[in-house]
């Protein structure tokens, strides 16, 4: 049976995270209520204003509600603003966070929109082809804890990590045509 995955309908590029996890071999639906995180097995939190984001996950309940169902078992999977979500501390920041994976992330570190860009990844979970990855005022994980597994950088920078069910990327892969690191992330929700 399909995994059943949401993705959190506050802000972002949801229809395109459910296409990709569809193509990933996911059943994807919306998430606009606490109470529709009862029968997932993972959570995709895309991108966007991560304070903006938080605000309005405090506001609704998902604050709460994303922890205690990631502690039954519920991945998640934060892309862009949501690997700040994601994280237990943010670096100069006080924001709403869950607190799910040991790391510090940096907010806005490859500079201002006009300095988004695309790059090729080096990622050998994903296979030996280069992963195509757009990078969107994009933020990076400086620094990770135990238990975190880092799985890519741009230089010395940490744009993508992983932690049991949970996964992180500083880029948007929903914004391409490849779909493996949602197959990845699904795969994980299968293992356990």
């Amino acid at each position: 049976m399909a995994p059943r995955v949401g993705v959190l309908d506050l802000q972002g590029d949801v229809s395109e995270h459910v296409e990709a996890l569809q193509r990933a071999g996911a059943e994807a639906v919306r998430i606009k209520r606490v109470e529709q995180l009862a029968d997932l097995d993972g959570l995709v939190i895309p991108g966007g204003e991560s304070t903006a984001i938080g605000k309005l996950m405090t506001h609704y309940g998902f604050m709460e509600a994303i922890p205690r169902q990631a502690a039954r078992g519920m991945g998640v999977y934060g892309t862009c603003a949501g690997l700040i979500l994601v994280a237990t501390e943010v670096e100069g920041s006080d924001q709403p966070r869950l607190g799910l994976m040991d790391m510090v992330a940096k907010r806005n570190a490859f500079g201002r929109q006009v300095d988004s860009f695309e790059a090729d990844l080096d990622i050998p979970e994903l296979g030996p082809e280069p992963m195509p990855a757009v990078f969107i005022r994009a933020p990076y994980v400086g620094s990770v804890g135990k238990g975190v597994k880092v799985l890519a950088k741009v230089g010395e920078k940490i744009v993508m990590a992983a932690s049991g069910k949970h996964l992180v990327t500083a880029f948007h892969p929903e914004l391409t045509e490849d779909a493996r690191v949602h197959r990845y992330f699904v795969e994980r929700l299968r293992k356990s």
